[in-house]
Formats: C-alpha cells, structure tokens, sequence
C-alpha cells in the first residue's frame, strides 16, 4: 500500500499544500466589558508569589521530533532528506508546503521496517545482497559528487570558460528585416513600392504573411547564417548595411524582400551561458581520469557468465603477404 498508493497522496496532498499553506488562525480580541461602577479595594494587597526568573522565551529545536510510530521517534532532519528524493517540483517546495504528505509516507515507512524487522526480514540473504548492493551505489554515488566537488570548482570553471571562448571563432551576424509573400509578384511590387519611399516596416505590417515579425515591421533581430535556411541566409549575408534584395528570394516558406539594418561580429556567449555544460564536460572528464587511475592500479580479472576462464582472444590472422610480382618476360627475339 505504501508504494502504490502513497505516491498519488503525495502529489495531491503536495499540490494543495502548495496552493493553499495553512495559515494560523489569530485570535481575535473579544469586546471588552463594561467596568463595574464601582471595585471594592481588597481588604488586603495580595501576597505576591516568590520572584521567578523571567521565562526564556521558547527556543525552537533544531530537530524537533516531528511524530512517533509506535514509540519510535521522527525527526524532521528525516522529513528533509525523504524531500530530496521526490520530483523535482516537490524538492524546489519549501518543506512546510509537503510536510503533511511526507510525514504520512516516513509514518508508513517506519510502520514497514517495524514490521520487516518483527518478521526478520533482515536475516533473509536476499536482502542482505540487495543492501549490500543499495550501499554500494550510495558510497559510489557519494564517493563521485565528492571527486566532482573536489576537481569541479568555480576558478576552474571560470578557466575553463575563458579558454573556451579563445577557441571560438567570432561568427559575422545580421540584423535584418523581412516581409514574406505567397507568389514572387505580390514580393516583385513590394519592392517596387518601397524603391519608390514606401516604409518597408508599414508594408511588413500589412501584407506579411509571416505575423509574428510582420507585427514588429518584419524585424527578425540579429541572426547568425546558420540559424536560418540557405536561400535566405545567403540572401541576407549578400548585402550590406541598408540594402534591400533587388529580386524576391524563394524559400520553402514562400517568397522574401529583405532588408539588412546592420552588421556585426557575434559578441562571445555569457559564462551563464555555458557555465552548466562546461560543469557537467568538466565533471565527466574527472571521474573518467580518476576511474582510469584506478584501474590502472588495480589488479581485474573478467570471466565468461558461467563463471568459466575465459579464452585469451585468438589473435587476428595476419594479412596474407602480396606475392612478389614475376619479372617481365624478355621481349621475343625475331
């Protein structure tokens, strides 16, 4: 049951914590009543209680005791580790928008391991080669993110980085506008009108085809030539700063006027940019180089899957030797 039907718990129980994260209610003041006419004085002060200390404010535990399953305490340090290993959207919640949910699932987990201890679940030798196996990836995946942590670091990245950009060539980008037509006389008069004044962005506002560049005047922003199709591309990176293509330029998309507004060298991309593909290049090449040292190191025998030695592989048969080529024979004498 706690497999199969916690999960979708969880989720709903995620989702509504989410929306609506409960609110402590503040108590609101009642009317205050009437002071009597008149309050006798007391025959006699009150004696006052021995001086206390003044109470220290309560101090929230940093790991409070958050439930009990059968006695057993549940800590809320529990609650944020289980956090880490739901989907992403729940790990980036703040714990108190799943805390209802997730203390039911560590409940009846608890409940689960009470009841596989009772019935010795832990002597059966099949789950003590599935632990030992679990506790293999964990020390192995502990074992990786410290290599990573360790060789991985924020000056190496930033080195990384900039020898990255030293080995990127600056690509040449335009900044143009189009307007696209469905057949080359419609793309034929519109230059014709904008030769004669007409404003090329007015024109790619009305007649475009293409209406999300059409809306801003047929403004395509800056490009580089791979980002668009060849026949356009060559098109645009043909002319120079203010020119407009004489003839309509047919894609697969129909037919284009173009017009390039400026030029420019490709500015270098932002190391936040690149800063996540360069960590994840940097961390592969880490453990890779440490897991070859240690195999370089390490003594590895491999068998068949019955156990059985295994063959040495037979070595590949030489290429058989080209014969030597017969001499020529002696041109016949008459």
């Amino acid at each position: 049951m706690s497999h199969c039907l916690r999960p979708l718990r969880l989720v709903v129980l995620c989702c509504a914590a989410a929306l609506a994260a409960p609110v402590l209610a503040q108590p609101q003041n009642p009317a205050q009543p009437p002071a009597p006419a008149q309050t006798p004085p007391p025959a006699k002060p009150a004696q006052k209680p021995a001086a206390k200390p003044p109470a220290q404010a309560a101090q929230p535990l940093k790991d409070p005791i958050v439930a009990t399953v059968n006695g057993v305490p549940v800590r809320l340090s529990e609650l944020e580790v289980a956090q880490q290993s739901l989907p992403p959207q729940y790990r980036s919640m703040p714990l108190q928008a799943v805390f209802p949910a997730l203390l039911d699932r560590i409940v009846d987990s608890k409940l689960v391991v009470q009841e596989g201890k009772k019935n010795k679940v832990t002597e059966d030798p099949a789950y003590k080669k599935r632990l030992a196996f679990v506790e293999e990836q964990v020390l192995q995946d502990f074992w990786i993110q410290r290599e990573i942590a360790r060789k991985v670091t924020a000056e190496k990245l930033r080195q990384r980085y900039e020898e990255r950009l030293k080995s990127m060539p600056s690509e040449e980008e335009v900044h143009a506008r189009h307007i696209l037509v469905a057949t080359e006389d419609e793309a034929k008069a519109l230059i014709a009108e904008i030769k004669k004044g007409a404003a090329f962005d007015k024109l790619a506002k009305e007649k475009s085809t293409d209406k999300a560049s059409g809306a801003e005047g047929g403004d395509l922003g800056w490009f580089k030539k791979s980002d668009m199709v060849k026949e356009f591309a060559d098109a645009a990176f043909d002319l120079k700063k203010g020119d407009m293509t004489e003839a309509p330029i047919k894609t697969q998309f129909g037919y284009h006027v173009i017009q390039v507004e400026d030029r420019r060298k490709a500015p270098p991309p932002a190391y936040e940019e690149l800063a996540e593909q360069l960590r994840e290049e940097m961390a592969r090449e880490a453990v890779t180089a440490e897991l070859d040292l240690l195999r370089s190191r390490a003594k590895i025998e491999k068998f068949n899957i019955d156990g059985s030695k295994a063959e040495p592989a037979a070595p590949k048969p030489a290429a058989p030797a080209t014969p030597a080529r017969p001499p020529a024979a002696p041109p016949a004498t008459k």
